[in-house]
């Protein structure tokens, strides 16, 4: 039910989309009610040129991208590798015949450099559906056609091809997978995804470290730094947005114990 939830209410809540119904509810009031409909109107178009032009979307990524720190290998034994799903593009890839990705394309690249360092570490990727309609394949799917563009062979990747949203797929995961004590996992996944991430497999009792890719900033948050298009903006807006009210809900439903986890 939450993820049904989640999905239905996001669609509705995405910043752009919400501020368009705005500004299309107030033209339509406009001529029955005149001031309210204009003040609709006006909030709608305002705060979408403040988001799409204004630094606000990169001011809200920022502190998600800092909060954990780019992996630096201290040269000790890793045992494992974790890929989350969610830079693939299912309804592509079948249409095309050809695995295709989005800009979160770096988990899947790092999962093939990471995989030759470590030669002896497992790899899983965790990713089914995000979607509430059904997709013509799973994610999983996806990955496994772009493994010899990334020159791994399919045996060395084990797929966990369930979970669809973060915190089935730390459930999920860690059940693959049944970690041992003192094991080393790495966790891979887009940077401004990663404290959510964290603080999942945390509460599911699987103690992995942060591994984030993905990086969309330079980490300044470019105060008086517009974006060179209110769709550029928007994008940003929107996707940050996004991750700040996922970490609210996860909270308070319990899904994470932290409201904005961070490093040990």
């Amino acid at each position: 039910m939450f993820f049904i939830l989640s999905k239905i209410l996001w669609a509705v809540a995405v910043p752009s989309t919400f501020l368009t119904l705005l500004a299309v509810a107030g033209l339509l009031l406009r001529p029955w009610f005149r001031r309210l409909g204009g003040a609709l109107t006006a909030i709608g178009v305002i705060g979408l040129l403040l988001a799409g032009l204004g630094p606000f979307g990169r001011m809200l990524m920022v502190p998600l991208e800092n909060r954990f720190p780019v992996y630096a290998g201290d040269g000790g034994r890793v045992d494992g590798i974790i890929v989350l799903g969610g830079a693939e593009l299912p309804v592509i890839t079948a249409a095309r015949g050809t695995a295709s990705f989005q800009e979160s394309a770096e988990r899947i690249l790092a999962m093939g450099e990471l995989a030759r360092r470590y030669p002896q570490a497992r790899v899983v990727f965790a990713g089914g559906s995000s979607s509430l309609s059904e997709q013509p394949m799973q994610e999983a799917e996806v990955v496994r056609m772009a493994l010899p563009q990334i020159g791994l062979e399919e045996g060395r990747v084990e797929f966990e091809r369930l979970s669809r949203n973060t915190a089935e797929n730390a459930r999920l995961a860690r059940e693959l997978i049944e970690p041992k004590p003192g094991e080393r996992w790495l966790l891979v996944t887009s940077a401004f995804h990663m404290p959510r991430a964290m603080g999942n497999f945390r509460a599911v009792g699987f103690p992995v470290v942060a591994y984030p890719v993905d990086f969309r900033t330079t980490g300044d948050p470019g105060f008086f730094r517009p974006f060179g298009s209110v769709a550029e903006g928007l994008g940003f807006f929107d996707l940050a947005t996004r991750e700040w009210i996922g970490l609210a809900a996860y909270y308070l439903t319990g899904r994470i114990s932290s409201p904005f986890p961070g490093p040990n």
